[in-house]
């Protein structure tokens, strides 16, 4: 694992208010159960569209009520993330009526609708930074990007260097982003955004669009590096962004999944309590706005086992228990669509949000450890569920009922 940058030494009021018994829920209670509705590879089975719509009914019924989807708008990139003309959404996941078409069954089904936006960076038309659908100028690329011929202020977040960095500081693209990202609300119909790249520029214009566009679900991916010996500074970079956002914003818990990863892997149970006895992720202290996960389009692997550069798949073997831990625990669970469809775990992940919803567990449920040690991880949530992970023998005791079991995992519920 690579090095973190130290924890600052003033703890944000988040991690105050946990510290003092309190739960800090921005957003409340979330019954959330995502899905990520494509990986590295979807745009392959063109129309991508066609196969989520067609799937609306069948994740309704697993449990599942919430979808991200890709980045629909034109880009260099098929997989997206290298946007081009933003208000086009022809893309090579399909044309804009198939995304319409496909974004209606789902919200039909019961199921919320976010997309994948990229704001940071952007690339041109033709060349560097020639922008059309919207036009830009060369005062929107900043000064201190690749291209050298920037006329914006410098970035302020982290460069990106496959394509321009973007100036948010400048009013009329801050008012373009806001109008594209509220046309996408009304056509296709998107309920709200995961943002990627989210470390690219300032909070404070993340949360300008957020509040423009008013969605019911906005999530951020902040990507830090994450050292396994001292993890505390890792999810405390992500509440520090998050206060920055007053909370506003969710965000990935990238904490839980190298902590969880580790555990299972390793047999270390005990890194899955912190010293206050306490989930060590993120979820341990703001798990209403922690989105926990497993694996992505850029961690995980496309179906066939295809993984990319720099990939940090979770173990394969232990996905099972991964997802026993993440649908038993509080936080917003986002399942990766290989898993679900491609790995033959469909119907043992249906059972654990089956569970979950049975046993009314939310975002913010609570967690007691009772063990975390060498080979034994054993908690009960909300009083109402409990789990094992690990080889040794572990039981809840008298008046609990085996609910679902496993490699490496058994829940029990009363």
């Amino acid at each position: 694992m690579k090095k973190n940058r130290p924890v600052r030494t003033v703890l944000s009021a988040v991690l105050l208010l946990w510290q003092a018994g309190f739960l800090f829920a921005a957003g409340g209670d979330d019954t959330a159960v995502m899905l990520q509705g494509f990986h590295w590879d979807s745009w392959r089975s063109a129309p991508w569209w066609g196969e989520l719509g067609r799937r609306a009914g069948e994740l309704s019924s697993s449990g599942i009520n919430l979808v991200w989807l890709p980045p629909s708008s034109d880009s260099l990139a098929p997989e997206g993330y290298l946007p081009r003309k933003l208000q086009v959404q022809d893309s090579a996941y399909g044309s804009a009526a198939q995304l319409a078409a496909a974004v209606k069954a789902l919200r039909g089904a019961g199921l919320r609708v976010i997309a994948d936006v990229v704001v940071n960076h952007r690339v041109g038309t033709g060349g560097w930074a020639d922008f059309t659908l919207p036009a830009w100028g060369d005062d929107a690329v900043c000064s201190d990007d690749e291209w050298g011929r920037g006329k914006g202020a410098p970035d302020t977040g982290k460069g990106f260097h496959a394509a321009r960095d973007i100036d948010h500081t400048k009013t009329y693209v801050r008012e373009s982003v806001k109008a594209w990202l509220n046309g996408l609300r009304v056509s296709p119909g998107y309920d709200g955004w995961r943002y990627d790249y989210a470390r690219g520029l300032a909070p404070r214009y993340l949360l300008e669009y957020n509040r423009a566009t008013a969605p019911s679900f906005a999530v951020a991916e902040i990507w830090d590096d994450l050292d396994l010996n001292y993890t505390d500074a890792h999810r405390q970079a992500l509440a520090d962004w998050m206060d920055a956002v007053n909370g506003e914003i969710k965000v990935f818990d990238f904490t839980t999944k190298g902590v969880l990863q580790q555990a299972l892997l390793s047999g270390e149970m005990w890194r899955l309590a912190d010293k206050n006895n306490r989930p060590s992720g993120l979820l341990g202290w703001w798990p209403a706005n922690a989105v926990t996960f497993l694996d992505n389009h850029d961690t995980g692997p496309s179906p066939g086992g295809k993984l990319k550069d720099k990939a940090w798949p979770f173990p394969s073997d232990k996905v099972p228990a991964g997802y026993a831990y993440l649908l038993t625990h509080p936080g917003i669970p986002c399942v990766y669509w290989p898993h679900f469809f491609d790995w033959g775990l469909k119907d043992r992940i249906t059972a654990l949000i089956r569970l979950r919803r049975a046993a009314g567990l939310t975002s913010s449920s609570k967690v007691t450890i009772v063990k975390a040690e060498q080979g034994l991880y054993a908690a009960l949530v909300d009083g109402k569920v409990a789990l094992r992970l690990g080889d040794r023998p572990w039981a809840p005791g008298a008046g609990w009922k085996l609910s679902a079991d496993g490699p490496g995992y058994a829940v029990w519920t009363r």
